[in-house]
């Protein structure tokens, strides 16, 4: 009998090689492959097939297993990366003496909702609105610094050529002394000792404008910085009246026959609702001139920014420079302990910069030359020999953070505490929120309003390219939030330290209770640093320590001055923004603010000394 070949055209078997099967008795399988034609397979043959099948088991078998374990190794290699990461962080801290310690479970955290975070940008985009918290890019921000690129070489210097042409001039004098026949003037200054040193040059300027004698300045107590510090507590009276002798006559205290009037009752306090703020010299000349006349002393109760900028003239402006840059010394005491702090952030290498001398005075500026290994706070493990440090002053205090109105994270807690502080000290401020409807807290973060936090700040440094070593001093008086709130500074920055941490007890002691003097330390801290870094560039402290670099540092000594409008694009672009993306735009930010540029008009003097009356350039003079 014949046998009939298997019909190939049948369409159950058509529709299995359209899904890639091979049907039996298929002219697909080569001839060898074909069972006999006389019905059922050989033993022999099934013998075979069985051999392979079971091999092809058995080495499905082995790649699945070797798969699996494949798989296994990769976690475990992932997991075990992501740990020596974070051991690396907690051991690669270098500290000074009673510095900050690592948080490797904060860090976790941040790197946690990094990635958390990255994955919801798959789903939508975020909105603009802040919440007061940047786990995400302290995330980023932490992996950053472990890649331990090398700093940019702009980060430590100012743009040299156009800052070296400045040079400090305002001690010159082209005019004869005042004799101050005119009557005498006293002024009690308000705020803090950076408000209070504004309103001593501003009140010597108007001293000479009216052709009057001084009598040294006093010192307003305030519920805010709760200080009873005088003049003489904080600034050399001695060379202060010397020094502008040439220009003004200071006496100590008003003559004898004065000081039993009533000046209230003769109408000679004058307040700072008398005076209007940036008030001009013609304002002076005009309400002010006949009422020294009249009664041949007028005291100033206030004197807060009551002394325009603009218009002045020459050798006005010029007094005012002298004042600020030269007649406003120190006291011994606070130079001192200030070279201590100095000394112990340069980790004892005998240094001297440019603006020691005239910050600290001859005698202890020249003690940062002397190397003493037996201080028991000097920085024991350092990286590098290097005599370098960036100064960060963080204004976040209470009263900064209750008048801004902004918004920083605390949710209903922060909003009773704030509310309670200003109904406190800021009374009218208050009032305000209650009777007009002021701008959200979200408006005014965009409109560049609010003060940076720690979180905001550690971020641009991070950007800016400071590695995790970077000695780090940071300025301010109690942080809004406490250490707490200073966690993200302290866990990237472990090298970071306070005055309190600089000094010993015995050393802090005088000036325990004495903000204003505390402040000074701040502010010597701050000046010599060799890079400032400010968080608001309206604070009083920040304005002078800029100015001051600026006037005696020879063009080697950057300030970063973050311009908060911009800043606060980028930030709230948190939940979204790449790392890379986000340093870039800071580092943009920050290079265009370094620009060396003449005082624009209206500005502080004491901010921007580049004009032709305080500093000469050099080659304008050509």
């Amino acid at each position: 009998m014949e046998h009939e070949r298997p019909d190939i055209e049948r369409p159950e078997l058509r529709d299995l090689t359209i899904y890639g099967v091979t049907p039996p008795y298929s002219p697909l399988l080569s001839p060898t492959r074909l069972f006999p034609l006389s019905g059922e397979p050989s033993p022999r043959q099934t013998t075979k097939r069985g051999k392979k099948t079971r091999l092809i088991r058995t080495w499905y078998e082995k790649r699945t297993a070797t798969t699996a374990i494949c798989l296994i190794v990769i976690l475990c290699v992932f997991f075990l990366v992501n740990w020596l990461l974070l051991s690396s962080l907690q051991e690669g801290r270098v500290s000074l003496r009673k510095g900050f310690s690592m948080n490797p479970n904060l860090i976790a955290k941040w790197v946690s909702s990094s990635t958390q975070n990255d994955k919801r940008q798959k789903f939508g985009k975020s909105k603009r609105k802040h919440n007061g918290t940047y786990d995400r890019m302290l995330g980023l921000a932490a992996r950053a610094l472990l890649e331990n690129k090398r700093e940019p070489k702009e980060l430590w210097q100012e743009p040299k050529a156009q800052a070296l042409a400045w040079k400090p001039c305002a001690e010159q004098r082209s005019w004869s002394p005042n004799d101050g026949e005119n009557g005498y003037i006293m002024v009690t200054a308000n705020g803090g000792i950076n408000q209070q040193r504004v309103a001593v040059c501003n009140i010597v300027v108007v001293a000479r404008l009216l052709n009057a004698s001084l009598v040294i300045p006093k010192f307003m107590l305030s519920d805010v910085w709760t200080d009873a510090s005088q003049f003489g507590d904080i600034y050399q009276e001695e060379h202060f009246i010397n020094y502008l002798s040439p220009d003004i006559r200071v006496v100590t205290e008003l003559p004898k026959e004065l000081q039993s009037l009533d000046l209230e009752a003769i109408g000679s306090v004058v307040t700072d609702v008398d005076v209007m703020k940036e008030a001009k010299p013609d304002f002076y000349m005009k309400h002010i001139l006949p009422i020294l006349h009249k009664n041949r002393v007028i005291h100033f109760v206030g004197f807060s920014n009551r002394l325009a900028f603009d218009p002045m003239p020459f050798h006005l402006q010029r007094l005012r420079c002298r004042c600020n840059f030269h007649a406003l010394n120190f006291v011994p005491r606070i130079q001192e302990t200030g070279a201590l702090i100095v000394k112990r952030l340069r980790n004892s290498v005998p240094y001297l910069a440019p603006i020691d001398v005239h910050l600290l005075g001859p005698k202890s500026a020249s003690s940062l030359l002397l190397h003493n290994k037996s201080d028991p706070l000097t920085q024991k493990k350092a990286s590098s020999s290097s005599s370098k440090y960036l100064a960060l002053h963080l204004r976040f205090e209470i009263d900064m953070v209750a008048h801004s109105l902004c918004y920083f994270g605390g949710g209903e807690r922060e909003q009773k505490e704030l509310d309670s502080y200003r109904q406190k000290h800021f009374p009218s401020l208050s009032n305000l929120t209650k009777t007009k409807k002021l701008p959200s807290p979200d408006a005014l973060r965009t409109q560049g309003l609010c003060p940076l936090t720690p979180e905001e700040a550690v971020l641009m440094l991070v950007a800016l390219g400071f590695n995790r070593e970077t000695r780090v001093f940071v300025a301010g008086a109690h942080i809004y939030g406490g250490t707490k709130r200073l966690a993200a500074l302290t866990s990237l920055y472990p090298n970071l330290v306070t005055k309190e941490k600089l000094l010993s007890p015995s050393e802090l002691q005088p000036f325990k209770n004495f903000s204003s003097q505390l402040a000074a330390l701040d502010f010597i801290g701050c000046a010599a640093a060799n890079a400032f870094a400010m968080t608001d560039s309206g604070s009083q402290l920040s304005s002078l320590v800029s100015g001051y670099r600026i006037y005696y540092g020879g063009g080697k000594m950057p300030t970063i001055r973050p311009n908060k409008r911009r800043l606060s694009d980028i930030l709230l672009k948190n939940n979204t923004i790449e790392w890379n993306v986000f340093e870039k735009r800071v580092r943009k930010a920050i290079r265009q603010t370094k620009h060396v540029f003449a005082r624009p008009t209206g500005r502080s003097v004491y901010r921007y000394p580049r004009c032709k009356e305080c500093m000469c350039n050099v080659h304008q003079q050509h």
